[in-house]
């Protein structure tokens, strides 16, 4: 599977400022959630959330949960943010050049998933709304999502050869 985590915008917590939920990918307050899509399917197979975006790097997720529920011989697609984790596969350890462009395209295609969670205006717009509800949209616009890929809109094939690429 290729992860990733995504940040959705949140209104400001109340105050105090608290730093915890601040979010470098679009410099204000968000909340995010870890994605894995099955590289061989391109169906969302896994999902993890909601964390305060500036306490929670994709790594701290990633330790936390999905780490001990992969077994020892699976390999995990991942950008450079995960770098130096067992069992994640990132472009800096890479085999080769064709090992290194397969990759890229797993990645790719998670990052098309990320984008039609965002189609959705609820997600697009700043949460304005309790946070506790914002994992119930979540599901349900995750859930949205996969029919639409199951059921005519399904992403772009990543032509990989698994013995070679991502079995380490």
């Amino acid at each position: 599977m290729s992860i990733d985590g995504t940040d959705f915008r949140i209104q400001e917590p109340k105050k105090p400022f608290n730093s915890k939920w601040f979010s470098k990918k679009f410099k204000g307050p968000g909340i995010r959630y870890e994605v894995g899509v099955s590289i061989n399917t391109g169906y969302i197979v896994w999902y993890n959330g909601p964390y305060p975006a500036g306490m929670m790097p994709d790594t701290k997720i990633f330790d936390r949960d999905l780490r001990w529920m992969i077994d020892t011989t699976e390999k995990i697609v991942a950008d450079k943010g995960y770098r130096g984790l067992i069992s994640v596969l990132t472009p800096l350890n890479a085999k080769d050049e064709k090992h290194k462009k397969q990759m890229a395209l797993a990645r790719a295609r998670h990052e098309t998933v990320n984008r039609r969670f965002k189609q959705w205006q609820c997600l697009q717009q700043r949460w304005r709304h309790d946070r506790n509800k914002h994992k119930e949209v979540f599901i349900a616009v995750a859930s949205l999502t996969q029919i639409e890929i199951v059921n005519g809109h399904p992403l772009f094939q990543v032509a990989y050869e698994s013995k070679i690429c991502f079995n380490s």
